[in-house]
């Protein structure tokens, strides 16, 4: 085992030195077998690239679309984030691998500034997720991670920002009042939804531009027509889930993927790939299988968040013999 380990590490350093409005909701049907984590769009008319318009930013592709905005310009490395060209074929995401974590109330994964939740389905209807970009606490401000749960809801919210947040406004500035009024100029927007731990909350936002980057004081940011539609789904006692996943490993099928987002900046580190090896001895029952290094190498290098398959186990097949 380690000497198939080392090898696979050789390999991939070796490659490493050589390369050195939104108006889609998203959502996904969990797959029948448990263990199959790789989730894909149930609409069909959403393609995985779309035209960039005369006049659109990716920003504006990227809220059209449901995407945060680190996701996008991650998967559009080569198109300007202010200027693409009209006409310019724009990458788009519709694969993701599901967190590890449980598929219940809500599951929040920082490095992928994304938020899945799980509603209890219907009698006759499939289980699925719904997912949608979220910002999070900058690096002086880390959004904390756990499990909590959804302790009060509130719409039109005011907002008594602490001290702290105060003393950083008046240095720039920018002095706040003790009480920040409901309405368009209130950063909580028309939403909020307060967590177990004190002080933080998931809400809307005023400046919906910074959605899927690490630009607030710790608590979670959503677009507004997100919350809008997320908010009467939860009810006060949903569980939350704050998760540190870089990395997420699993399978779909007979077919073994791994999904790699940059790590968050306070969360460096240099050995990704030891991590990936040990997620994927994990989805493999212990052992190590001889693994596509070329993709696995690709995963790792670009982190581009896109779900990517480094293994295929050979299918069990059986022949009927005739007397």
């Amino acid at each position: 085992m380690s000497s198939l380990r080392s090898t696979i590490k050789i390999l991939i350093a070796s490659t490493f030195i050589l390369s050195s409005s939104n108006i889609y909701a998203i959502s996904f049907v969990l797959p029948d077998n448990a263990k199959d984590s790789l989730v894909m769009e149930f609409s069909q008319g959403i393609n995985k690239k779309t035209i960039a318009s005369k006049n659109e930013d990716l920003l504006d592709i990227a809220r059209r679309f449901d995407l945060g905005q680190n996701e996008i310009i991650r998967l559009n490395p080569d198109v300007d984030r202010w200027l693409p060209k009209a006409g310019a074929q724009i990458q788009l995401q519709s694969e993701r691998l599901l967190p590890d974590a449980p598929r219940s109330g809500l599951v929040l994964n920082l490095p992928e500034f994304r938020l899945y939740y799980f509603p209890e389905p219907g009698s006759k209807e499939p289980s699925s997720v719904i997912t949608h970009p979220i910002s999070i606490g900058r690096q002086d401000w880390d959004t904390p991670l756990g499990q909590t749960s959804i302790i009060a809801k509130k719409e039109n919210p005011t907002w008594t920002p602490p001290e702290s947040i105060k003393k950083e406004h008046a240095a720039k500035g920018d002095p706040l009042p003790d009480v920040v009024p409901a309405g368009p100029n209130n950063p909580l927007g028309l939403y909020a939804m307060r967590l177990g731990i004190p002080g933080y909350l998931i809400h809307s936002t005023n400046k919906p531009y910074g959605v899927g980057m690490r630009v607030s004081h710790g608590c979670i940011r959503m677009y507004p027509e997100d919350i809008d539609t997320l908010f009467p789904l939860i009810t006060v006692g949903t569980p939350v889930s704050i998760v540190n996943q870089a990395v997420k490993v699993a399978w779909a099928g007979d077919s073994l993927y791994i999904e790699v987002h940059p790590p968050l900046e306070n969360h460096q580190t240099d050995n990704l790939l030891d991590i990936a090896l040990d997620l994927i001895e994990q989805a493999n029952n212990g052992v190590l299988p001889i693994l596509d290094g070329s993709a696995l190498n690709d995963a790792l290098t670009e982190r581009k968040g896109l779900p990517i398959k480094i293994f295929e186990q050979a299918s069990i097949q059986t022949t009927e013999t005739s007397n």
